[in-house]
């Protein structure tokens, strides 16, 4: 009885045995075909004939030397230093309004004409001293004496922004002029002005806004954790919200001192042509800072890259005409290409063009088989 037991015992054991290697078998077995299955399904290859349709051509990933950049939140404002605020030099009343807000000026042009009786009377003190300066020419201590009190008057003129041949022909006609030219002390545009023909105006009351708007400034904003890669003269490269598709460029020119405690950034400033004044002031921008020296990264070509399954990818030539879905970690873009930091290696070979079409492949292949 004890024998039978035994004999029993050892044949289940055994069977125990053979069933699990048996799935084991089986398990180990299923995982590799599907192994072969998804590496055939990453995988194309074409013929010579496709290859040449397509215009696939291949490169190598290489290392190149390139600038680390920042990208920052900004706004375009005025150049403060083409900025002018022309403002009355003397009470009057406004005879002819000659501008208006919007229009183009050129510098020395006449924007008003004003009646101003302080201006009639200087004139006159000015035409009563070269009358005398010039009686007194014969004697010199007179003419000493005199001289001062006709360059006082003239310099009361000067400051009402007559100019020297205005001057002169007050002086050589002996006549007044009725009324006092307004100028611009810049060319630009006359970006704000409220006045009407008629108003009164006092000294020192505001009469135009004038801008040159051939060069603006950006004020942008660079976060606490990169000011150690900043330094002013930097090269900017900006993209305004309204002007898709440009890009400009200028330079740091100054970076704050204080660091705001809501955001966290410290404001700074780049100078930017724009001659053809598109860049206009209160537009929202965003800029690229370049932050450091050259650095050598290893890169492709921006059109090798290609989104397949929610990553980045690039196809790697694994055979004359056959290439394999390569997923990879991007980092920074640059003058067409994009920085690798993960997933290929130096001189491996890629699809530099074609690669939308080598993901199209694929995917058909992929559909095929489910």
């Amino acid at each position: 009885m004890k024998k039978m037991s035994w004999i029993l015992s050892a044949m289940l054991i055994f069977s125990f045995s053979f069933n699990g290697t048996s799935c084991s078998s089986r398990t180990s077995t299923g995982e590799a075909n599907e192994a072969v299955e998804e590496k055939a399904a990453s995988e194309v290859t074409l013929t010579a004939e496709a290859m040449k349709t397509a215009g696939i051509e291949t490169t190598e990933a290489a290392f190149r030397l390139t600038a680390r950049k920042i990208h920052v939140p900004g706004e375009i404002i005025f150049n403060p230093k083409r900025l002018s605020h022309v403002t009355a030099r003397s009470a009057g009343r406004i005879e002819q309004l000659l501008a208006y807000p919007g229009e183009r000026v050129q510098k020395g042009q006449i924007l008003l004409l004003l009646y101003a009786q302080d201006f009639l009377s200087v004139q006159a003190e000015y035409l009563q001293a070269s009358e005398r300066l010039k009686r007194l020419s014969g004697d010199p201590v007179e003419r000493a004496a005199a001289q001062p009190l006709y360059e006082s008057a003239k310099n009361k003129l000067r400051i009402l922004d007559l100019t020297d041949e205005e001057l002169a022909e007050v002086e050589k006609t002996g006549k007044l002029m009725t009324l006092l030219p307004v100028r611009t002390p810049l060319s630009g545009s006359i970006i704000e002005s409220s006045l009407t023909s008629g108003d009164y105006v006092e000294v020192g009351a505001s009469l135009f806004r004038i801008a040159d708007l051939t060069t603006v400034w950006a004020d942008v904003h660079i976060f606490e954790k990169d000011l150690a890669t900043v330094r002013a003269g930097a090269n900017v490269i900006l993209q305004a919200g309204g002007l898709p598709g440009r890009e400009f460029r200028g330079r740091l020119f100054q970076i704050g001192n204080v660091i705001d405690e809501k955001t966290r950034t410290v404001e700074a400033r780049a100078e930017l042509p724009n001659r053809d004044g598109q860049l206009r002031p209160g537009m929202f921008a965003e800029a690229d800072i370049v932050s450091s020296p050259m650095s050598s990264v290893l890169a492709v070509p921006r059109a090798s890259i290609q989104e397949f399954q929610n990553k980045q990818a690039v196809f790697v030539r694994t055979q004359d005409n056959t290439f394999a879905v390569r997923y990879v970690e991007t980092g920074d873009a640059f003058d067409g290409y994009v920085e690798i930091v993960k997933g290929l290696s130096e001189k491996e070979p890629i699809a530099a063009s074609g690669s939308f079409f080598l993901k199209s492949e694929i995917l058909k292949k992929t559909l095929g088989e489910d």
